[in-house]
């Protein structure tokens, strides 16, 4: 009996991956912070359970990405790390009212689960690429960003409604369980087999280095917003509201670019063009949070970079 073909990745599967984990994102980077402040820990402890996820991710993405080369789907790592991060989000409360060490170690958990989503799904979506020529990343990618942006608005209408200690484990529990669904159904994204010599690594060219080291350093400056950015604005005074609408400019601009991309010149969609359009633009916006961050006026503007800081910079890294 002959073998079913595989089935082809859609534009819409991908879409939908990208937007399911980037919605739950968009819940918990920008207020997350604001739940642990609600919380009553003071700055210090915060800054600590805000800079676990990012130390954790650094040493627990790669090992968990190796799994695909070693057989592992990548679809099953999205399923498994999208039902432990509902998980440890149902649990969180708990570890609050136990300490704020039992809520370090679900975040460190939290972390480690969260860790392969986003490569897991750029790893199924260029592996699709390269069977598919047609599909095109940016648009694909697209979705998440609006995703983002819909959940920031929503994220701070829900929690002026609800209050920040009811909605933000509830909200990110639901929509854990949710990107966990979507991935068990995606059968169609799932992506062949790595192919390379038993116990050979392909080596990375030095101009790949050099843009993965580009666009680390872009996307680190990034941390100081999103860890402390919901919090000094509130602050200020900006109600949870403005503070989504805040984050939704970026979003917005994100988007614009991955719409609009396509119809640049072609040699400025390369690499090298990217990461220096992201690299400028951060630069700029440091400089002015640093100076304006208090303006709401001046916030807007400086928000908007985000759509190169980020968004150019995403592009430079996948098109290397």
């Amino acid at each position: 009996m002959a073998a079913s073909p595989p089935l082809e990745p859609s534009r819409f599967r991908l879409s939908l991956l990208y937007a399911v984990v980037f919605v739950e994102i968009g819940i918990a980077m920008p207020f997350m912070p604001v739940w642990l402040a609600a919380l009553g820990l003071d700055a210090s402890v915060i800054g600590l359970l805000l800079a676990l996820p990012i130390a954790t991710r650094i040493v627990a993405t790669a090992p968990l990405m190796s799994l695909i080369d070693r057989g592992v789907g990548a679809r099953a790592l999205l399923l498994a790390g999208s039902l432990a991060l509902a998980g440890t989000y149902a649990l969180m409360p708990a570890g609050a009212g136990i300490g704020w060490a039992a809520l370090a170690l679900l975040v460190v958990l939290n972390a480690v689960a969260g860790a392969p989503l986003v490569p897991s799904i750029d790893y199924l979506t260029l592996a699709a690429i390269r069977r598919r020529p047609q599909l095109d990343y940016a648009r694909i990618r697209m979705s998440g960003s609006v995703a983002f942006l819909l959940a920031n608005l929503a994220g701070g209408a829900l929690l002026t409604a609800m209050g920040e200690a009811l909605a933000v484990p509830l909200l990110l529990t639901g929509l854990a369980l949710i990107a966990s669904a979507v991935a068990f159904t995606s059968r169609s994204v799932a992506a062949p087999a790595p192919e390379h010599a038993e116990g050979m690594r392909p080596r990375l060219p030095p101009r790949l280095k050099l843009c993965i080291a580009a666009a680390a350093a872009i996307q680190a400056s990034h941390a100081a917003i999103y860890a402390f950015g919901s919090i000094h604005w509130t602050a200020h005074g900006f109600s949870t509201a403005t503070v989504g609408a805040l984050w939704g400019v970026g979003v917005v601009a994100e988007i614009v670019l991955f719409a609009c991309v396509a119809r640049l010149p072609a040699r400025w969609r390369t690499p090298f063009r990217y990461l220096a359009l992201g690299g400028g633009a951060a630069l700029v916006r440091a400089l002015g949070m640093y100076a304006l961050g208090d303006s709401l006026a001046a916030l807007v503007g400086l928000q908007a970079l985000h759509g190169l800081t980020f968004g150019a910079t995403q592009l430079g890294a996948m098109a290397a």
